[in-house]
């Protein structure tokens, strides 16, 4: 289901009272938005992925022309539907999330934890940054996971990257293991990210 968001997290969705999910939602609000990242392993359990639980309601009167203005703005072909009679937004007020990091990386985060956070700074990069390490860095990958986390690898995989670190999937002797391997400093940028990156696989060599 395409979504925008609005200042709080919530999402925010353009749906026309013909379609069944439409229905489903009048006659009950409960509802689950998931949400994946795509794995450039082709394997969709070692994903990054984050499940948003919550209450789908239509927007009141006074909050349409932001929802509007903000769904436009990330999905501008849908201009040439968004004023047909039977298309109407609505806004998920979000009581849980679930998020999995990948293989053994998991967990939840309460509402309040939820709505408080601010957008990652690597959100708009962390594609081309794990797709660029696993491509053409995986030999510094085996020896991160190895001095930062003890673990030896025959294979690691980055699988997702933030302002704080990035989470592996790594294949051992033992099967395929998860962790999650923390910067040595908070980051800020892609570049910052790079910088850092470069001085721990130093380190570890």
């Amino acid at each position: 289901m395409p979504y925008g968001l609005d200042d709080h997290g919530r999402p925010i969705f353009l749906i026309s009272t013909m379609a069944m999910h439409t229905q489903n939602l009048e006659a009950d609000p409960r509802a689950s938005l998931l949400i994946t990242q795509p794995d450039s392993s082709g394997d969709p359990l070692g994903a990054s992925r984050v499940t948003l639980l919550g209450n789908v309601a239509r927007i009141s009167e006074g909050e349409i022309a932001e929802a509007r203005r903000l769904y436009l703005e990330r999905y501008p072909n849908s201009k040439h539907w968004v004023d047909f009679e039977d298309f109407s937004f609505y806004c998920m007020e979000v009581v849980d999330v679930y998020y999995v990091g990948g293989f053994g990386i998991m967990g939840w985060v309460s509402a309040p934890e939820y709505e408080q956070a601010k957008p990652d700074p690597l959100a708009d990069s962390a594609a081309g940054i794990v797709k660029h390490m696993n491509t053409d860095h995986a030999d510094a990958l085996i020896l991160l996971a190895r001095n930062f986390t003890g673990i030896e690898a025959e294979e690691a995989t980055m699988t997702s990257v933030d302002r704080l670190g990035f989470n592996v999937r790594l294949k051992t002797g033992g099967g395929m293991r998860g962790a999650r391997i923390a910067f040595l400093r908070e980051v800020r940028s892609p570049a910052e990210a790079r910088t850092v990156l470069v001085e721990m696989t130093q380190r570890a060599r």
